[in-house]
């Protein structure tokens, strides 16, 4: 119910700025500290105090004398505090919202009627995922599921680079280059057996004979060169390593899990026209320029010292050129384009934004996430050119083992259940194991870099994935002993008096709010901030509000219906992060 109630706050506040004569253009409303009962909070008085010649206090004791919440459903009161102005929830609030979290869906906001492509991960197809790009996949991964939640129709896409450098080396010396030249693959499948005849065609050429990797330069020349020209005997054999390394990397994607709808090929760009479509009329504005056969853009008029080439003198395209197309069939087929970026790439993307502009395109449609990188203690580097570093694939084995092993030591500790059976102790390392790579990472903001340490991921009394993980599996256990004791859940948020009670059913109520912005502000870090917030909660509930030593039958089933909402609430706020809830721990 946090929504409609925002909105009541909102016509109530601008109706009362505009009786008092105040521009309501900036309403100052946000939530409040957590020790204050409020719902949400103005302090709108803070800008009025200089125009009304009064000190915030006085302000904004005028404005709720001026509030009128005649009409409103779940504004219950309105109060000042010093300079803010606090708006209170009625009853119908707490009703309204143990009866809607009721429903495993809460949360899902109506439908937008706008469409969204998110692109992210993007990965050379040339070897396995490292763990330095790990963050782009789980965080573009959230992005989407925010704004699916959101209300948003999304689609989620991988932009494959099939036409660069890379993948015609790549292509060269898996043609070259025999299986007994090769060490054995690190694991057995099927980009780990491919990224060997990449690793090798780059050591030869950094160490051949000048007249060998001359040649083999030519032959590389030749497979750009007939990718350019649209030849399909060329995107035949480009293929026939591209999809199979892709093919792998799905496979390492989905233990995350990340999906795609659609995996867009760059090649797509060139066989079609349309880059050279972008070529011929960037050649035509006035920022582009000829130099040393090389055609590029102008972008100084617009603070860039660096300016963008987009036709090498030998005619062929750049990524960058390929990629002006991919945005222009973005925005034909979509509202909005969302695209998730490593910090180094920031330079790109603004030159980007304005090349397409000077296209004739408003970016207004586009946004980016740029993210900093994952790094593991030590520093191990993260080349796959060189065949260093950390694959996604062992981070994930070693967050699966760790997991286990604290799983079975807390079992250790207490007695066994007699259902939880090896199979469950496997999932539940699993659930556990990924979900805390996977929330230790949605969970900082993504421009920041971090340094991703076990103890802390894996920490089950700390605010991890595991602390959450745990409450969601404590609510599903309440529900089925108080089931199995003949408690049914009763929506009478009117027994649940307790402070205890009325803080857990005011931060469930407050989901639907935290989607709403971390959709806005394409910022999934806000829901694990929620999830953190909504654990302490959940927990001081457990700590003084049982269930079946209830005080009555009614106050105990009005508390099953609030476990029940607790539990689906926080199933949905793990499902959006991409963090598998667990019924058991």
């Amino acid at each position: 119910m946090f929504l409609p109630f925002r909105d009541e706050v909102r016509a109530v506040l601008t109706d009362a700025l505009d009786a008092q004569g105040y521009e309501p253009s900036d309403l100052g409303i946000e939530e409040p500290p957590t020790d204050v009962d409020a719902v949400l909070a103005s302090s709108v008085a803070f800008r009025l105090a200089s125009e009304a010649g009064a000190p915030p206090p006085r302000v904004a004791a005028e404005l709720v004398e001026a509030i009128d919440t005649a009409d409103t459903e779940y504004v219950g009161n309105v109060v000042a505090q010093g300079p803010y102005v606090n708006f209170l929830p009625s009853e119908a609030y707490f009703a309204d919202t143990l009866a809607a979290a009721q429903d495993e869906a809460f949360g899902d906001l109506p439908d937008r009627g706008e469409s969204v492509v998110v692109e992210h991960t993007s990965a050379n197809p040339t070897g396995p995922v490292h763990v330095g790009r790990a963050r782009n996949p789980i965080v573009g991964d959230a992005v989407a599921n925010v704004l699916d939640l959101a209300g948003y129709d999304v689609e989620r896409h991988y932009y494959v680079n099939d036409a660069g450098r890379q993948v015609a080396v790549f292509t060269w010396a898996y043609e070259t280059f025999d299986e007994g030249d090769l060490p054995p693959p690190e694991r057995d499948r099927v980009e780990y057996d491919l990224v060997r005849y990449y690793r090798k065609g780059n050591a030869f050429l950094d160490a051949a004979d000048p007249d060998e990797v001359e040649a083999a330069e030519a032959e590389i020349q030749a497979i750009l060169q007939g990718l350019e020209e649209g030849d399909e005997a060329t995107y035949e054999r480009v293929s026939a390593v591209v999809d199979d390394v892709l093919a792998g990397m799905r496979e390492c994607l989905a233990r995350l899990p990340a999906a795609f709808d659609e995996f867009v090929k760059e090649t797509r760009f060139m066989f079609d026209g349309a880059t050279q479509d972008v070529a011929d009329r960037l050649r035509d504005t006035e920022y582009a320029y000829l130099e040393e056969g090389a055609w590029q853009l102008d972008l100084s008029p617009w603070g860039f010292e660096k300016d963008l080439v987009f036709l090498r003198s030998d005619g062929t395209s750049l990524y960058t050129t390929r990629d002006l197309a991919h945005h222009e069939w973005k925005f034909e087929n979509y509202d909005r384009a969302v695209t998730v970026l490593g910090e180094d790439h920031r330079l790109q993307a603004e030159q980007l934004d304005r090349a397409l502009q000077v296209l004739g395109n408003d970016t207004d449609a586009l946004s980016q996430v740029f993210f900093g990188w994952v790094n593991l203690p030590g520093g191990e580097s993260m080349s796959t050119r060189q065949g260093t570093g950390v694959d996604l694939d062992d981070l994930l084995d070693e967050a699966i083992a760790r997991a286990r092993d604290e799983v079975e030591s807390r079992l250790d500790t207490r007695i066994r259940d007699d259902d939880l059976t090896e199979a469950d102790v496997e999932r539940i390392a699993h659930q556990v194991g990924i979900g805390a790579v996977r929330y230790d990472i949605i969970s900082k903001q993504p421009q920041k870099g971090i340094t991703f340490e076990w103890d802390r991921a894996l920490d089950f009394e700390a605010q991890s994935a595991p602390y959450v993980q745990y409450v969601h599996a404590r609510a599903c256990g309440i529900v089925e002993e108080a089931r199995a004791a003949g408690v049914d859940p009763a929506l009478d948020a009117a027994h649940l008096v307790t402070e205890e009670e009325r803080d857990l059913l005011r931060v469930v109520a407050r989901f639907p709010g935290a989607v709403d912005r971390a959709a806005s502000d394409l910022e999934p870090h806000r829901i694990a901030t929620y999830t953190r917030e909504f654990a302490e909660t959940f927990n001081a509930f457990y700590r003084e509000c049982s269930v079946l030593n209830a005080d009555s039958e009614a106050v105990a089933a009005a508390r099953l219906a609030l476990v029940v909402a607790a539990r689906n609430t926080v199933a949905r706020a793990l499902g959006t992060l991409g963090v598998a809830a667990p019924t058991s721990m």
